[in-house]
C-alpha cells in the first residue's frame, strides 16, 4: 500500500520496487534508466499493462495500435521522485544537482541554482 500518491510501491517480475513512472515510453525509460543507475538504483523495467480500448463500431476505422509503454522502478522501496528532485539527491552525468525541468526533460542541461534559502546576497 502507498504511503501515498507520490510513493507507490509495487512487485516488478517478482522484485518489491518503488515506483519512479508509469506508462512511459521507451525514450523515456532510457533516459530515466540511465540517470538512476547513475546515482546507484538498481532499476527495473516492466511493460506497462495495454491501455483499454473501446470496441471499433461497424463501419469505422480502427485506430492504430498504441505504443508499447513501460512501468519503471526502483529497488530500494524508500525512493520518492518527488522527494529526490527537491532534495537535490540526485546528480547528473557531469556532477551537477538534477532539477525538475530536467527530469521532465524540458531541458538537456541542468541549471542547479543556489536554492533561494541559501542565498544570501539580498
Amino acid at each position: 500500500m502507498a504511503i501515498n500518491k507520490n510513493h507507490t510501491f509495487d512487485d516488478l517480475d517478482g522484485i518489491k520496487c518503488a515506483i519512479v513512472e508509469t506508462q512511459v515510453t521507451p525514450q523515456r525509460v532510457a533516459f530515466l534508466k540511465s540517470l538512476l543507475e547513475l546515482n546507484l538504483f538498481t532499476v527495473v523495467v516492466v511493460p506497462s499493462p495495454p491501455a483499454k480500448t473501446t470496441p471499433v463500431a461497424e463501419g469505422e476505422i480502427a485506430p492504430p495500435p498504441p505504443e508499447e509503454t513501460f512501468t519503471v522502478g526502483v529497488t530500494d522501496v524508500t525512493f520518492n521522485a518527488t522527494n529526490a528532485i527537491f532534495g537535490r539527491l540526485l546528480k547528473t552525468a557531469n556532477g551537477h544537482i538534477v532539477t525538475l525541468a530536467y527530469w521532465n526533460q524540458k531541458e538537456t542541461i541542468s541549471h542547479d541554482e543556489i536554492p533561494y534559502f541559501e542565498n544570501t546576497a539580498s
